[in-house]
């Protein structure tokens, strides 16, 4: 499906069609039986067994700022 096969939508503004997907999304993850793979799972464990044995590690919304803005 491309957003000109609905008209309605294709017309609205883009801060429209963020909040438009937002709530799409929003439906979306209410949806309980989405099921989660079991690899997403195990990797979710992974990474918060990482933060709880290294939480100095990780990077403030500044230091990562800080870095995207280097690399361009």
């Amino acid at each position: 499906m491309k957003i000109t096969d609905v008209p309605k939508i294709a017309r609205l503004s883009t801060a429209e069609k963020i909040l438009f997907v937002e709530e799409l999304w929003d439906s979306i993850a209410a949806d309980k039986r989405i099921p989660v793979p079991e690899s997403h799972k195990k990797e979710l464990d992974r990474r918060l067994i990482k933060y709880q044995n290294e939480p100095g590690r990780l990077l403030s919304l500044n230091e990562l700022q800080k870095r995207i803005e280097k690399r361009k």
